[in-house]
């Protein structure tokens, strides 16, 4: 069992950063080896693979973010960061952290909306 909590959420212009922040906890839970997943989500749209962070700390991002997102993480507070730089409209979603188990069972953070207004 994992519970997330999940912050950084706001409104910010374009051309703007923002970063946001997932803390895990839960009994037994070793976060350091589990690779820690972002998704983001728009109203009617399927949630979006945005970014990947191994238990090494290797990256992987969308293609249309990686020169503007950076992921990153500390084992030692078993949290995950998202930095967003130059923000645009089209950025606007609710971001989530997530990570699945051993089991491929799915742990997801709250959410946090972003907003960039055009």
């Amino acid at each position: 069992q994992v519970q997330w909590v999940e912050s950084g959420g706001r409104s910010v212009e374009t051309g703007g950063s923002l970063s946001l922040s997932c803390a895990a906890s839960g009994p037994y839970f070793d976060f350091a080896i589990y690779p820690v997943q972002w998704y983001r989500q728009v109203p009617s749209k399927e949630r979006e693979f945005i970014a990947k962070i191994t238990s090494s700390g290797s990256t992987r991002l969308l293609e249309s973010i990686k020169d503007r997102f950076i992921v990153s993480r500390d084992n030692a507070v078993s949290s995950v960061y998202l930095q967003m730089n130059s923000l645009k409209p089209e950025d606007t979603a609710v971001y989530f952290c997530n990570i699945q188990d051993a089991l491929g069972v799915d742990y997801w953070g709250q959410g946090a909306q972003v907003t960039v207004p055009s």
